[in-house]
């Protein structure tokens, strides 16, 4: 008697957590990762198996979150739901990415999702990087920047803090948006830098030099993401908060920083306890990067 494939043992357990309650609504669902640990299965064999309950409708993916169990039941049964295309190979990419990171989309992961064959999506996107360039599009398009302010400070600001807010519901876009020798044709990114530059028409900088500020205004807000990314990702692979590994590895810190080699660094700790927070440290580094920025305009005007 042929005995069941291990990802579908391993999705009709999971299924039971979901319909008995004992996962509720919202409540997020094991990871890749974490089947991988507690079956000791290999992670096509868990990716399969998340696959089955997304085709079902049991989970659903939510950005910043994972996979969490879906509030409604039960979608269409394969071959029933809406048609195949380009906006919802692309939707169903984006969802994967925000859930477990770029690395995990391919365009076999999206078939599966989709409960379609690879050779499918190839007739509406020619392989990966397209699907890439596509998904970037999308999470650039979502919310509009609105007029440009008469300013350039408000607009510059405002520019930064819609990026950053990209990037924090897609925190994927970090690698996405990584080199910038070798941009991307996109028209919504574009868009976003004609945005800048107009924000920046009035200030008599010459073109290089706006050019320079848009970029040097993006690297920022791109190595925060970065910064937040691995911090989460950090989280996935260790299980330990930010505060919790540094409570872990603080005897480390202590012995390197009472050595006598750092007597700076360590007499800024001496008495008053620092916490790194990246929403501070962002407001703290904007505000820098816009007063340099204003320093030159001025330069320039006189």
């Amino acid at each position: 008697m042929p005995t069941e494939p291990p990802y579908l043992r391993i999705a009709a357990e999971l299924r039971r957590r979901i319909v008995s309650g004992e996962l509720a609504p919202g409540e997020r669902v094991p990871s890749t990762r974490a089947v991988v640990r507690e079956w000791g299965v290999a992670m096509a064999t868990a990716t399969k198996a998340l696959s089955v309950l997304r085709a079902e409708g049991l989970v659903r993916a939510v950005p910043g979150v994972g996979t969490v169990a879906a509030e409604r039941g039960p979608r269409l049964a394969a071959g029933e739901g809406p048609a195949l295309n380009r906006d919802r190979i692309v939707r169903t990419a984006v969802e994967l990415a925000d859930a477990e990171g770029l690395p995990a989309v391919s365009m076999r992961r999206v078939a599966t999702v989709l409960a379609t064959s690879t050779m499918a999506l190839y007739r509406h996107v020619p392989g990966k990087a397209e699907l890439v360039r596509l998904m970037s599009e999308a999470a650039f398009g979502e919310r509009p920047l609105g007029p440009v302010p008469r300013h350039w400070r408000t607009g510059l600001e405002l520019a930064a803090r819609w990026l950053r807010a990209v990037y924090g519901r897609h925190p994927w876009m970090v690698q996405a948006m990584a080199s910038f020798t070798r941009p991307t044709a996109s028209p919504h990114a574009m868009s976003y830098t004609e945005w800048v530059l107009r924000a920046l028409r009035g200030t008599g900088l010459p073109p290089h030099a706006m050019l320079h500020t848009h970029l040097t205004l993006f690297a920022y807000v791109q190595g925060l993401a970065l910064a937040a990314d691995m911090e989460a990702q950090a989280l996935q692979d260790t299980g330990l908060s930010d505060e919790e590994w540094m409570t872990r590895n603080e005897p480390q810190f202590e012995a390197v920083s009472t050595g006598g080699h750092f007597p700076v660094l360590h007499r800024l700790f001496e008495h008053d306890a620092f916490e790194l927070d990246l929403d501070v440290l962002f407001e703290f580094g904007l505000r820098r990067t816009l007063d340099g920025i204003a320093v030159m305009i001025g330069e320039t005007s006189a």
